[in-house]
């Protein structure tokens, strides 16, 4: 097959949650700029409308639609009206993520509640998901979790900023990493791949000192830019990928070499 078939992504229908934010708003243009019918999910279907006129006005098949991925009988609807509107879905990019804590010392509600949302709420959609995908003959899931998933946090780019990384951060994502690779297995006989990307930092008007801090502990000397993760998600989506199953792929510009 010619790669750029191998790349393409016409006649898919395509789930990416939080599609809006700094990672998800290059992810969905980049599913929808490689041909796919690319629907974004958030809690505000205001939010995730918010980037439709660019979009649209450059050819783009994009539409919203309104879920709680911790709320079960939200995520039950948006997978009852994906298959009504669309027929089916063939692939689900696993990113809406929320950050109630902020630091180490943030009281034990805050990680609580980011379980409910990231753990429990994230799990929910992913199985809810997983189903549609499997009964629309097979297709794939892309979880974004993070090189904090990885490896411990280097504390000192935080020096002389507010900045702080939280705990429960690292715990969910590594726990995403680690469920890419049981699902992979679990639904390999639905014909339903599985895999994980882990992005490093990407710039979204940090503090100066911070910036500096990171580029310097990078070998390409930046953090990550909106485009960098574009060919990722694509590729991970598409039948160039047909062959990998269960994989996280750290994208951190060489930190962690």
């Amino acid at each position: 097959m010619n790669v750029n078939e191998l790349l393409s992504l016409k006649g898919k229908v395509i789930l990416i949650t939080g599609g809006t934010g700094l990672y998800g708003r290059p992810m969905f243009e980049a599913l929808a700029e490689a041909g796919g019918k690319v629907i974004t999910a958030s809690r505000s279907l205001e939010s995730a409308k918010q980037v439709f006129p660019e979009l649209q006005n450059a050819g783009l098949d994009v539409h919203a639609m309104q879920v709680d991925q911790a709320d079960h009988d939200s995520v039950l609807k948006l997978k009852n009206d994906i298959v009504k509107q669309f027929g089916g879905l063939d692939v689900f990019v696993n990113n809406a993520v929320a950050r109630p804590m902020r630091k180490y010392a943030d009281p034990l509600e805050a990680f609580t509640e980011s379980m409910r949302i990231n753990a429990t709420g994230m799990f929910d959609i992913t199985r809810e998901m997983a189903d549609v995908i499997a009964q629309s003959g097979g297709g794939t899931i892309i979880n974004i979790a993070s090189m904090q998933g990885m490896f411990g946090a280097d504390f000192s780019l935080y020096e002389g900023t507010e900045m702080d990384s939280p705990p429960d951060y690292h715990f969910h994502k590594g726990g995403m990493i680690t469920l890419t690779k049981y699902l992979a297995r679990k639904l390999a006989p639905k014909k339903v791949r599985v895999n994980c990307i882990s992005p490093g930092g990407l710039y979204g008007g940090q503090p100066e000192t911070f910036i500096q801090k990171y580029a310097k502990k990078v070998p390409a000397g930046r953090m990550a830019g909106p485009d960098d993760i574009k060919g990722v998600v694509v590729f991970l989506a598409s039948d160039a990928s047909a062959y990998i199953n269960g994989e996280n792929i750290l994208m951190d510009g060489g930190m962690h070499a």
